[in-house]
């Protein structure tokens, strides 16, 4: 990861799910709030960013961060630009998120997500995560069903 990297990441990410959910405002101080504590409390031995390029633009992204939980780590904010979609983007940036989880020595992963991003649920399941909790909130001004999912690694 490059500085600027984050940026560029709260960035396209609010943006692409504002175009393709209406999200609003909300979901950019979330996003921008994940990246600054990673930013902040960066662990070498226990997170780690990946910046999926493709001919030179960034294109997707995910994140491993540790929890309170120990042997326990969280994915967060996994991204695939639309026009990068259909490449394995996706699948790659979550298998290197397991992998690296199980050379730093966790035993679990989890993520929240929402019900209306169905495509990184399928990227989920077919990587081995299973659905363990469904609750409704209203946040980034919308109804929505927030997701926890987990797996072991």
């Amino acid at each position: 990861m490059q500085p600027g990297d984050m940026g560029w990441v709260v960035s396209r990410q609010t943006v692409l799910y504002t175009q393709e959910y209406g999200w609003n405002g909300e979901f950019e101080a979330l996003a921008a709030d994940i990246a600054s504590r990673f930013i902040r409390e960066f662990d070498p031995a226990r997170e780690r960013g990946w910046i999926a390029e493709m001919d030179g633009q960034i294109v997707g992204s995910v994140f491993l961060v540790k929890t309170d939980t120990p042997g326990t780590a969280k994915l967060r904010m996994l991204y695939v630009e639309a026009a990068a979609r259909g490449h394995g983007i996706g699948s790659r940036l979550v298998d290197e998120c397991l992998a690296f989880a199980r050379q730093a020595g966790y035993q679990r992963i989890t993520l929240w997500t929402n019900s209306v991003l169905a495509d990184a649920r399928r990227l989920y399941e077919r990587a081995g995560f299973q659905l363990i909790e469904e609750k409704p909130h209203h946040s980034f001004g919308h109804d929505l069903i927030g997701q926890v999912w987990a797996r072991e690694c």
